[in-house]
């Protein structure tokens, strides 16, 4: 029996009870500040939250006053952020939909893909299909504005295996292999719940060099403005952890 792809199995309830420490309001907005502050659109303007998952920056930005649509491959996240929207009288477009299939055209101001949510897919071939397909969602002059790890970084500090405890009381372990010929950092996940029981969970993804995203932004179409060391809005060097790329359609 062939499996799914890892990343229609890994997401859901599970990755939210794990990661959950990680994604808290406080970041959220922060990150929602630094969105702003780098694309400089006024409120009104439309906006693609590609990977939204369960809509945090999709909700904070549809509630400082932007047209947000959220794109995502996992029915239990978007059903999470329509819930919240409502919740919050928010309206905000959502579409159940692989990232390489945007179905607009010169339709956004600025595409937005955060907390990397690029390079889960099966090869680098697949992910330009998702470059090319943010540039057709474009308005042309729109923006799109990316933020994920940094490759230089993470193959210098890594660590092959680190646990952590939630404030739920689950401790959990991630033992990481970087393949330095493909790429991809490969993370095999174990959740021990305070009953004693385990869950174990595994991803893939690709990480790229700034060398190498700004070559497929270009094949895109897409030509970078800027770059920094993450949504913190930093100077990017050597040491950044994370990566954020503006880059523009002509």
């Amino acid at each position: 029996m062939v499996r799914s792809p890892w990343y229609k199995e890994f997401f859901g309830p599970h990755y939210l009870e794990t990661y959950q420490s990680f994604l808290q309001p406080e970041r959220t907005a922060r990150e929602a500040d630094f969105i702003e502050k780098t694309l400089t659109l006024p409120p009104g303007s439309k906006m693609l939250d590609l990977c939204c998952g369960h809509g945090r920056h999709l909700i904070e930005l549809a509630d400082r006053g932007y047209r947000m649509t959220g794109l995502d491959l996992n029915q239990h996240f978007l059903d999470i952020a329509r819930r919240e929207a409502e919740g919050r009288g928010l309206k905000v477009g959502l579409e159940l939909r692989d990232m390489r299939d945007i179905p607009f055209a010169d339709e956004f101001d600025a595409v937005i893909n955060i907390f990397t949510s690029f390079g889960y897919l099966e090869s680098d071939d697949e992910d330009q299909k998702v470059l090319d397909a943010v540039c057709r969602a474009l308005k042309p002059g729109g923006l799109f504005l990316i933020e994920l790890m940094h490759r230089d970084s993470l193959a210098r500090i890594l660590q092959t295996r680190g646990w952590y405890e939630t404030a739920a009381g689950l401790k959990v372990l991630d033992e990481r292999k970087f393949d330095q010929l493909t790429g991809r950092d490969e993370v095999r996940n174990v959740t021990i719940y305070p009953d004693g029981t385990t869950r174990e969970a595994s991803y893939s993804v690709r990480i790229y060099t700034l060398t190498e995203l700004a070559r497929m932004l270009a094949t895109a179409s897409l030509k970078i403005e800027a770059t920094y060391g993450g949504a913190d809005g930093g100077a990017f060097t050597l040491e950044s952890r994370r990566l954020a790329i503006l880059a523009r359609k002509p």
